[in-house]
């Protein structure tokens, strides 16, 4: 499914490419300077000498990149793979997801995405600034209702010509984004998949349909990563194994899908992948037996000056081993989704060049790499569960395994 999305986003762009006239390919950098050109023109310059100073700088240069057909590649980019309060289906669809706020002095408030108008609107002090949930603070500045603004940028709110600081330090946020609403469809899926599958075997130990899928994985899972790494113990720790394996991997093919409701860059958000490998890390360290802790802080055999340097180095690889965890999830996935899009860059970078429709072999040639990146990412997307598993289960099996010391054995 997440192969046939993928083809028909690709078929689609290869149409807007072709048949498209070349100003809709710089339609969102003339729009963003006819935004810029608007706001100014709104602003009273004489009340305002530092933005009327600020306009005039950057004028020169806008002309210039209206000229050259500059293009926002990188932040281009970086919009698709960080977290959104909503859904970009078209330039005019756009779906909203729900914020909820709770505010130190005023409690909560609850509001769709779609009241900011891109940016562009404030709603009961609240702005967003790229995607992003602020507030501001300020007496002067209307606190109820829908109000118009020129514009949020670097951490300011323009409004009747004057800045007003906005900042995150007011409230908690607690507003269902993009990464918010796959993680919980994924959750879904979980909670009716698998409590499906295991009812199934009430009827019939002969695995069919979903079933006869999920099984292998599900015994791979147990007879390859936990028993070889937990031994007799695995059945204690085999369900988070299976729920951190298939949680991360439901995201990442989630994240592949170009349309709602996928595009949810889970994996690719810091927080979340530290957060798994914070619970691996808390189950690690509660689980350690006195071996575990021993080989620490306590190594045996070894001078005293070495064995001071050891309890430093095995005292920070407590904390390396969940750091490295979060990372490396955090960094292949972000990487496939960056090349992925360079790649959809490239056609609009040769048409920006070119200052034309670049032919079909642009194209096509594109949309071939972007084709196999994609396949690739689907074995990426299970490969770097089964590491986060096949990594939590070796730390795990490391905190509990118990020394026999060569007494005990002789004995």
């Amino acid at each position: 499914m997440t192969t046939i999305y993928n083809l028909l986003f690709s078929l689609t762009l290869f149409a807007v490419l072709q048949f498209a006239p070349n100003h809709l390919l710089l339609a969102q950098h003339g729009n963003a300077s006819a935004e810029q050109q608007n706001a100014h023109a709104g602003h009273n310059h004489a009340a305002d000498p530092q933005m009327h100073t600020t306009a005039n700088a950057h004028a020169p240069a806008a002309h210039e990149g209206e000229k050259k057909g500059d293009l926002d590649i990188g932040g281009m980019i970086m919009h698709h793979i960080t977290d959104a309060h909503e859904y970009h289906m078209t330039p005019a669809w756009v779906i909203p997801l729900p914020c909820i706020v709770y505010h130190k002095e005023k409690g909560f408030d609850f509001f769709w995405s779609s009241v900011f108008h891109h940016g562009h609107q404030a709603h009961n002090g609240y702005v967003m600034e790229h995607g992003v949930l602020n507030y501001v603070d300020n007496s002067n500045f209307p606190s109820t209702g829908d109000v118009a603004i020129e514009g949020v940028h670097e951490g300011q709110v323009s409004y009747n010509g004057q800045h007003y600081p906005i900042s995150r330090s007011s409230f908690y946020d607690f507003s269902i984004t993009k990464v918010v609403f796959t993680m919980l469809l994924t959750a879904i899926i979980m909670l009716l998949l698998f409590p499906a599958i295991a009812s199934g075997y009430k009827r019939s130990m002969v695995p069919s349909g979903v079933r006869g899928f999920f099984e292998p994985i599900i015994q791979f899972i147990r007879d390859d990563i936990a028993i070889p790494n937990l031994g007799d113990k695995y059945p204690k720790y085999l369900p988070y194994l299976l729920t951190v394996f298939f949680f991360i991997w439901f995201n990442n093919l989630l994240g592949l899908i170009p349309v709602f409701p996928g595009g949810g860059n889970v994996m690719g958000n810091i927080a979340v992948t530290a957060t798994l490998a914070i619970i691996t890390f808390l189950i690690t360290n509660f689980s350690g037996n006195k071996d575990y802790w021993g080989h620490i802080f306590n190594p045996q055999g070894m001078p005293f000056a070495i064995k001071l340097l050891m309890v430093v180095i095995e005292a920070l690889s407590i904390f390396i081993k969940p750091f490295a965890l979060a990372l490396r999830l955090f960094a292949n996935i972000t990487a496939g989704h960056i090349i992925i899009l360079s790649f959809v860059a490239i056609i609009f970078i040769v048409a920006n060049l070119a200052g034309t429709v670049p032919g079909f072999g642009v194209g096509i040639l594109s949309g071939l790499f972007m084709l196999a990146l994609n396949a690739l990412e689907l074995f990426v997307a299970i490969l770097q569960a089964y590491i986060f598993c096949t990594l939590s289960a070796v730390f795990i099996g490391q905190a509990i395994e118990e020394h026999h010391h060569v007494g005990e054995a002789h004995h």
